[in-house]
């Protein structure tokens, strides 16, 4: 699986070991930066990580900043994409198994670095159940068309 990956310059020290940790474990990863604590602004990384799993470059993305809130907005203005906030455990996997999301945003400021990993570990290995939740993604991606997101 290829993983796109991005932060600001708050998630810089989580995601290059998020990336140490993700190709230990067998992924291919795309760092789209940022690669700096510069401050800069979190849209213009988040949305070329986006835009990499809407141009099927990677298969999902896992975007940083500092409270996670401002990216997963942007990520969610790119057509295709449905990201998700992880805030626990919990939230990371069932945003795969209910919403199929494809892109996990993470918050640097909430979590040891543990935790995130089991987060993203979750994520990544859990699948998408369909049934009553396919229905749900499709209305989903019906608001996004009339929306014209």
């Amino acid at each position: 699986m290829k993983i796109a990956i991005a932060c600001d310059h708050r998630g810089v020290k989580l995601k290059n070991i998020l990336i140490k940790y993700l190709e230990d474990k067998g992924y291919t990863v795309v760092d789209y930066g940022t690669h700096s604590t510069e401050p800069c602004d979190y849209p213009d990384y988040t949305y070329m990580a986006a835009k990499s799993v809407r141009d099927k470059k990677t298969d999902r993305a896992i975007i940083i900043c500092y409270t996670g809130e401002g990216s997963c907005m942007v990520a969610n203005k790119v057509k295709g994409i449905r990201a998700a906030l992880a805030y626990n455990l919990k939230s990371a996997y069932m945003s795969r198994r209910h919403n199929n999301s494809n892109a996990l945003v993470l918050p640097s400021c909430l979590f040891k670095t543990d935790y995130i990993k089991k987060m993203v570990f979750r994520w990544l290995n859990e699948e998408f159940e369909g049934g009553r939740h396919l229905r749900r993604v499709r209305k989903i991606k019906e608001i996004e068309e009339m929306e014209n997101v």
